[in-house]
């Protein structure tokens, strides 16, 4: 099993195709800046699906580098459907790439697998039957974290997220559910994205708010800066951190240290979840690469998952594994997992969890589960 999963591996990253492959796949993630250890494992895991399944040779992969940008992801996007043309699209990190794809995949009717990016409004308001999300929406991971801050009985808050829809949309989703439980946000602010290499003014500005509690969203590069500096202010004991889960992921907490520790979070997925699949899963990925698998890890799985039982439930073109991946159920590694045919967004637990110190390392220890987490239509209308 390692040697195939090293194989597979490489093939993620060398974009190696087989001329036998019989669904092109455009694999549209980043693997340059901010997110691209994000878009690394995310095709990591996507790739030992299909070689657990013993099916590589059925697909084709052709990757382009989003670079976390827009106008970027959106020119990337034309060139997989209009000049490559692909049968679906998988990836996305960024909620800001997404909203700038959408009405491009919508018209053009090529199904977009979405492994990360959450923005809610793919999901709700712009959903599209082209568009399914087997990663989580913003609200999903946000939300429950407020929820379960107030019923911890903390009054007050302050927020912090890099200024762009994520950042806004993990805020809103968080304070919307804090205020529903009694809570009350003192303030907050928008970091510029990518740009950011300084928390100190933004931390300072956070401690003299009086806040009880510190809610943030960061993830990749930003999260690992921003946990440290948080660590050297030395404000857990003051103003303790909490978020949604990929502040300290499993991807890259080790990068963060010691400031990660007793930092809570909410997030779909950690590797302590335990259950039958997930152990064994959890094995074979720490047997090949020495480590923990993220959520990044399996999204990427869950999104090869679901495009091959659409394509074993008879699916061979664009429109029938678009209409196929509508109201998928199948068992992953963090759950029962169901694509909503009300929304085509993913349904799945929420866990809350701690990073905690484990000998040398650091590692989740779950503190709640929310099940079967499903967002409203939100003025979504497939049908």
């Amino acid at each position: 099993m390692k040697k195939l999963f090293m194989a597979a591996a490489a093939a993620s990253l060398l974009a190696v195709t087989g001329a036998s492959a019989q669904t092109k796949v455009g694999v549209l993630l980043p693997y340059s800046g901010t997110y691209a250890a994000l878009g690394n494992e995310i095709t990591l895991g996507f790739n030992m699906a299909l070689e657990e399944a013993g099916r590589t040779g059925e697909f084709e992969m052709v990757k382009e580098d989003t670079e976390a940008k827009p106008p970027v992801g959106l020119a990337k996007a034309r060139k997989l459907v209009l000049e490559d043309e692909v049968d679906v699209i998988m990836g996305l990190v960024s909620s800001g790439v997404l909203g700038a794809v959408r009405d491009f995949v919508d018209g053009a009717e090529v199904p977009l697998i979405v492994a990360n990016a959450g923005n809610d409004e793919a999901t709700g308001a712009n959903c599209s039957p082209y568009i399914s999300r087997v990663s989580f929406s913003n609200r999903q991971v946000s939300g429950p974290m407020g929820e379960w801050l107030a019923q911890q009985g903390v009054k007050t808050a302050y927020t912090l997220a890099p200024d762009y829809a994520a950042g806004h949309q993990m805020v809103e989703a968080f304070t919307e559910k804090f205020t529903e439980g009694g809570g009350e946000v003192l303030g907050g602010e928008f970091t510029p994205f990518g740009q950011t290499s300084d928390f100190g003014p933004y931390l300072t500005n956070a401690k003299s708010s009086g806040a009880e509690a510190l809610f943030v969203f960061y993830a990749g590069g930003e999260a690992i800066s921003f946990v440290k500096q948080y660590g050297s202010f030395d404000l857990a004991k003051d103003l303790p951190l909490y978020g949604s889960g990929f502040v300290t992921s499993p991807l890259y907490v080790a990068a963060e240290g010691d400031a990660a520790v007793g930092v809570v979070a909410a997030l779909h997925y950690v590797p302590t979840v335990d259950n039958e699949t997930n152990n064994a899963f959890v094995a074979t990925y720490k047997e090949a690469q020495g480590k923990a698998p993220s959520e990044f890890t399996i999204q990427g799985y869950d999104a090869a998952k679901a495009l091959m039982a659409a394509i074993d439930s008879g699916a061979s073109d664009r429109a029938s594994i678009a209409k196929a991946l509508r109201g998928l159920k199948f068992d992953s590694p963090r759950g029962p997992v169901e694509i909503d045919a009300a929304t085509n967004n993913i349904v799945h637990d929420v866990y809350i969890y701690e990073t905690v110190k484990e000998g040398d390392g650091l590692t989740q220890k779950i503190l709640g589960t929310i099940k079967a987490v499903r967002d409203e239509p939100n003025g979504c209308e497939l049908d």
